[in-house]
């Protein structure tokens, strides 16, 4: 019996040895073309596992290592299965975003991460019309989908801050503007009353965290076993089913008016995100089923990541206090000339410089341009890297380069505003929040850079205007703002409870 144990033994531990010894070899065949670009933690492809367990703890000082070292330059990171290349110049990062979308992919990265397929999972899964209409639609805020947004946004920060007389009352800040953006959000996508339906807030927002929880899952999984798994634990189409029992009545609604008209042009009608997906889809996307997809296919690019934005606004705003008055006095000098306006926005540099700082060091990911690069691809110095590499700007690193900014490390509120005055014309609008460049790469870069970019900023800079005018707030005595939760390349604000009371002076 001994005899048989430790030959079993000897058997698993000769087994093991060839193993690792095959996987050696093969990566280091796989890698051969990588090895030129300096490697930020071990370069060997066994101990490269242990660099990925460290970037997925210590992502931020990692890409900040690799960025001081080789600048201007390339490194590289290890990931799971494969490496990440890294460019540390305008230069490189501008070859980048030119790079044609059949060499370096943005979309197979997102997919992968997400597992879109089986989790967003539209009926057309090459039609991606929806990033049209919210770049041409969504972008363009007029006079009354404004008011229609200021409108939703004093009722729901009422409903979600409860706040009587002078008494001051504790909130779950970034649970309060969750629900907040999603409901200003929504007021832009299907209207008053249904935004203002808790049941239907509910399923946007549960929607996202199930759908990054149940890739989260697949990703462990063989691509022949996904769609088992999906049909055996995914909840998603029950979610998918409920959205389009919110939506039916206005879509058959619409639907029939719109087969009324024939060719005629509905002139007065509803100006939504429902309305928009309606009238661009085509084919099956235009079932009730496939706008429904769409609907929360929208919803998820759009409540967390404005709603974590807003949270980390709020949370530099507690950790410096000294900010609300100039604040408070500028929102109501523009407001007494120009109202609550789109026009008024434009003019709220210092408020608009405030959000576009706290993105600057709290951006929601540490890394930015993330491409695929599905064949060859050689930069300009030379370098090739193989097909299935993965290449992203690091982001935190960029943001934080003393050459580009004074004093990277420290929160300035007003930078922006500043640069902003002391320039003319158009270098003066690039200063502004939704504005991108080589330097601010919180909403990406170029062509592909967030479609949304623009709504979201007017979100952001209309409801910190609305907080410092309307309210006080403080963090309990001898608390402090929690660090955010840093997880490989995503930053994400941790809960604190904040004190809120209605504005004494």
């Amino acid at each position: 019996m001994v005899d048989e144990l430790t030959g079993r033994t000897a058997t698993t531990f000769l087994v093991g040895i060839v193993f690792l010894v095959s996987l050696s070899v093969w990566s280091r065949k796989r890698n051969s073309q990588l090895r030129a670009i300096p490697t930020v933690g071990f370069s060997d492809p066994i101990l490269s596992y242990l660099s990925f367990l460290r970037f997925n703890i210590d992502g931020v000082r990692m890409l900040k290592e690799g960025y001081e070292k080789t600048k201007p330059g390339l490194f590289k990171i290890a990931t799971l299965w494969t490496w990440m290349v890294s460019p540390t110049s305008p230069e490189l990062i501008e070859v980048v975003r030119k790079a044609p979308d059949n060499v370096l992919c943005r979309r197979r990265p997102t997919e992968e991460f997400i597992q879109t397929d089986y989790t967003l999972d539209f009926l057309d899964k090459h039609d991606h019309y929806h990033g049209h209409v919210i770049l041409s639609k969504l972008t363009r805020i007029t006079s009354a989908t404004f008011e229609d947004i200021r409108e939703e946004l004093v009722l729901a920060l009422e409903d979600n801050i409860p706040t009587t007389g002078k008494e001051w009352v504790e909130v779950p800040a970034l649970e309060m503007m969750q629900r907040v953006i999603c409901r200003v959000t929504n007021r832009v996508f299907v209207g008053a009353p249904l935004c203002r339906n808790r049941d239907y807030q509910a399923l946007n927002l549960n929607f996202a965290i199930n759908v990054m929880k149940f890739a989260t899952v697949l990703r462990l999984f063989p691509d022949f076993l996904k769609p088992l798994v999906t049909r055996t634990i995914s909840n998603l189409p029950s979610q998918f089913r409920r959205e389009m029992e919110f939506i039916r009545p206005m879509y058959e609604e619409r639907l029939a008016k719109m087969e009324e008209l024939g060719d005629e042009k509905w002139d007065d009608g509803p100006n939504d995100m429902l309305m928009w997906l309606m009238n661009e889809s085509k084919g099956v996307e235009k079932s009730l089923e496939g706008v429904a997809r769409r609907m929360l296919g929208v919803n998820f690019a759009a409540i967390h990541t404005t709603s974590s934005t807003m949270t980390q606004v709020l949370y530099r705003l507690l950790a410096n206090p000294e900010y609300v008055e100039p604040l408070r006095r500028e929102v109501e000098a523009v407001v007494a000339e120009y109202g609550w306006t789109t026009d008024g926005m434009d003019k709220l540099h210092k408020i608009d410089s405030f959000v576009r700082e706290t993105q600057r060091l709290d951006g929601l990911g540490i890394v930015v341009l993330v491409r695929m690069a599905l064949r060859p691809f050689t930069f300009p110095n030379g370098i090739t890297i193989p097909a299935g590499t993965l290449v992203a700007a690091p982001l935190s690193a960029i943001h934080t380069d003393e050459e580009v900014y004074t004093n990277p490390d420290e929160f300035d509120g007003f930078r922006f505003a500043r640069l902003r005055e002391s320039s003319e014309g158009p270098v003066a609008s690039k200063h502004q929040a939704g504005v991108t460049s080589p330097a601010h790469l919180s909403f990406g870069y170029g062509r592909h850079a967030c479609p949304g970019r623009f709504f979201a900023a007017t979100e952001l800079k209309i409801i910190l205007a609305r907080i410092v005018t309307a309210y006080d707030l403080k963090l309990e005595e001898g608390k402090e703002i929690p660090h955010d939760l840093c997880i490989a390349s995503s930053r994400i604000p941790r809960e604190a409870s904040v004190l809120f009371r209605k504005r004494q002076n």
